[in-house]
């Protein structure tokens, strides 16, 4: 390969550049595009010899690259060559190739011309052929018109009016296809069409004032083929009103003449059930007629119209019984009615509540009928799926916002008077009649009162109507919050009821059954008040009568308020116990201060006769029984266990303070740890609750005195204290080993808890 200039260059200059071939091989060829006018330029901008040594190195690198690219080309060209050779024979298979390529092509085409011309002459077949078609159709629709206009007279002169619809039916679909022929037939059959719709008129008239209802319904399905389904449907709809209001009528008429005679007892509950009843069943025995005229659209048309009818009449029959019961005077008389003192013995003034209880149970079963009848009706229309939307909105506002509801409503506010004066005064009347029943650990008040109550609540519940439910749950809640509080702490707050407890003879039993069942009174109602509120619950849940989430809300509000009423009374029932053990435990409290004088600095002799002859804890024992014990039979065990361990706990407080004023010896710890169990065993037969827990400090400090040495209460404390929970504090650790005479103030110092 010839040499060029600068390579000359380089040779000679070798010896020169030798120690720079390092620098040279790690030179970036890329620094200058070598072979371009920029790299020329460059060249001739050069003044600085560094910067030429620096170019003339990149450029022997770049030679020697372009010397390493072709020595790899050359090395490739024996390949190339027997490449090229094969492809100079690959060129004649190829023009081959191409010639064939050519030919089909050229069939392709021809082909494809083919085809195309094939294609045009079946278009013109298949048009010629669809014209065909529908001439042929033109024909047989003259045809068939033509029969249709036959067959409609031949059916209107044998009065088969069925056939004759029909006929009309299918000239009009004919008809509707084919408006541009056959003029002079449609004139034809419009006219026998006209002919039948009065003929249907007429018949149908004349079949719904005789209440001929086969003949009305024959009739009525003659509207649909004829195209006259809205106006059938207007027909049939006042048809079933009549029906339904002349019934009606004759039932409000016997109502009102029944009034007016003054025989016997107007049944408004029938008389209303009976109106629903004509509603209900005159929708759903029409289904079928009404859905052929109009669809479900015309299912809900047929309710909103006969809702008119609900409205009109239901309001009148509501009316009438308001009337009939005087609601409205009764209302004002209970609310101008004097309230008088609950424990002042007297009737209260107003109306008799059994009277009155009769009414709210006649109430209570048209709210019901009034509310389960709208709800049914509601849930029907919006059960369609297909009903035109603006229907719906209209339909349930027909239901909600109707005359019939406005009445309903006058009534659920007489009723709520009602149930509110039924309640009060059969509550007043238990308070005020309350007397202990035999065998029972209450009053009669406390059943009585809860029975009323119970009543009251479920006949609310029972008419599914929120406001007045709300309204008697609000009534139950002021009554046991304020009333029937009262008289429960009545007894308790009676001037020296405690000290009539321990006078002596017949008055101390008869005292402490007037104590222990006032106490039971208030552990009962706790229980009721709970049971009430759950019974409640169920009856919502049972009977979904309160679907909308908001309703339930509002129940379950009020009840939480009742509920919380079992803490009142259960604040009540803690405050009396607390009055009943102040005024048994002074009596138990002179066997206690004795036990300060009692000697726990022991010696074996002192033990051993301690053994024999119990210093305190049998005189204890024997002093809780006497005044406390005798209770038992006489309170709920609820109420005993209470009112025991409020004695235990006065009990054990007293001990502590004087156990810890005393000093020990070890037999003196022997001798605590054993008064300790003889406490807990004899009490643990008296009570059904655990009283373990009580004792525990006075045990645990019975177990520090029984120690051998002051480091051996490290072997129960902290980590090595085991299942044992400890209830004294380090200090008070301290100050009880203190208490022991063979222990030294330097070792209990030095411990470290």
């Amino acid at each position: 390969m010839p040499s060029t200039p600068i390579r000359s260059m380089a040779v000679a200059r070798q010896s020169d550049f030798d120690q720079d071939d390092a620098a040279v091989d790690s030179v970036d060829s890329s620094t200058v595009k070598f072979g371009t006018p920029e790299a020329l330029e460059y060249v001739r901008s050069l003044t600085d010899v560094g910067a030429m040594t620096r170019l003339l190195h990149e450029c022997i690198a770049y030679q020697r690259s372009l010397d390493s690219d072709l020595e790899t080309l050359l090395s490739q060209r024996t390949e190339l060559d027997g490449n090229l050779v094969q492809l100079q024979g690959s060129a004649k298979i190829l023009d081959i190739v191409k010639a064939d390529a050519d030919h089909m092509f050229g069939n392709v085409r021809s082909t494809c011309d083919l085809a195309d011309q094939v294609s045009g002459k079946v278009r013109e077949l298949d048009l010629a052929q669809s014209r065909v078609n529908v001439t042929l159709s033109r024909i047989d629709a003259i045809v068939e018109r033509g029969n249709c206009i036959e067959g409609v007279k031949t059916a209107l002169e044998s009065e088969d009016y069925e056939s004759a619809a029909k006929f009309v039916q299918r000239f009009l679909q004919i008809d509707s296809q084919y408006k541009d022929s056959g003029s002079d037939q449609r004139e034809q059959l419009l006219a026998s069409k006209k002919q039948l719709e009065g003929i249907a008129k007429k018949k149908l008239m004349a079949a719904i004032d005789q209440r001929d209802h086969p003949t009305i319904l024959r009739f009525v399905r003659l509207y649909s083929p004829l195209g006259m389904e809205e106006e059938g449907l207007q027909l049939y709809v006042v048809y079933l009103k009549k029906v339904i209001a002349m019934r009606g009528r004759m039932e409000y008429e016997n109502a009102v003449e029944i009034m007016e005679q003054g025989h016997g007892q107007v049944d408004f509950v029938e008389c209303l059930t009976n109106l629903f009843r004509d509603i209900i069943m005159a929708i759903e025995e029409n289904d079928e007629i009404l859905r052929g005229l109009c669809g479900e659209d015309g299912v809900v048309y047929a309710i909103c119209e006969l809702q008119e009818e609900c409205d009109s009449r239901g309001s009148l029959i509501l009316k009438k019984y308001m009337e009939y019961r005087k609601l409205a005077r009764l209302a004002s008389d209970i609310n101008n009615s004097p309230h008088l003192n609950l424990l002042a013995g007297g009737a209260s003034e107003g109306p008799d509540p059994k009277e009155v209880e009769l009414y709210v149970e006649e109430i209570d079963k048209l709210m019901n009928m009034g509310e389960g009848y709208t709800e049914y009706m509601v849930s029907k229309i919006k059960s369609l799926t297909s009903v035109d939307p603006e229907l719906l909105p209209r339909a349930t506002k027909a239901f909600r916002n109707g005359s019939f509801s406005k009445v309903i409503q006058d009534v659920t506010g007489f009723y709520v008077i009602l149930e509110g004066f039924f309640m009060v005064e059969n509550v007043r009347k238990a308070i005020r009649i309350d007397e202990h029943v035999l065998d029972s650990f209450t009053t009669s008040m406390v059943e009585d009162v809860f029975y009323v109550l119970q009543k009251c609540l479920s006949r609310a519940i029972a008419t599914s109507n929120i406001s007045s439910a709300i309204a008697v749950l609000s009534n139950a809640g002021s009554l046991l919050g304020n009333d029937y509080h009262e008289a429960l702490q009545q007894k308790i707050r009676e001037p020296n009821l405690g000290a009539r407890l321990f006078l002596g003879g017949i008055g101390v039993e008869n005292t402490g059954t007037e104590i222990a069942t006032a106490l039971n009174n208030m552990d009962v109602s706790c229980e009721y008040v709970l049971k009430l509120k759950h019974e409640i619950e169920e009856q919502c849940a049972k009977s979904q009568v309160f679907p909308a989430p908001a309703d339930r809300e509002r129940i379950k509000s009020c009840l939480s308020e009742l509920g919380e009423l079992s803490n009142t009374f259960k604040q009540l029932l803690n405050s009396g116990m607390e009055q009943l053990v102040a005024t048994v435990t002074p009596r138990i409290r002179p066997v206690l201060d004795t036990v300060a004088t009692i000697s726990y600095e022991l010696t074996e002799t002192e033990y051993a006769e301690n053994e024999v002859n119990d210093p305190w804890v049998q005189r204890l024992l024997h002093s809780v029984e006497t005044n406390a014990a005798w209770l038992q039979p006489l309170m709920t065990s609820n109420n005993y266990d209470s009112f025991l361990h409020l004695i235990i706990d006065f009990i054990v407080r007293r001990l502590e303070v004087i156990m810890m004023q005393k000093r020990f010896s070890q037999l003196g710890g022997l001798q605590l740890d054993r008064d300790m169990r003889a406490l807990v065993s004899h009490f643990s037969g008296m009570t059904q609750i655990t009283v373990r827990d009580k004792f525990a400090r006075l045990t645990q400090m019975a177990t520090i005195l029984n120690l051998e040495k002051v480091s051996e209460i490290l072997d129960f404390w902290g980590e090595n204290a085991g299942p044992m929970t400890w209830r004294l504090t380090p200090a008070e650790v301290r100050r009880i080993l203190g208490l022991r005479v063979e222990f030294k103030p330097e070792s209990i110092a030095a411990l470290k808890l």
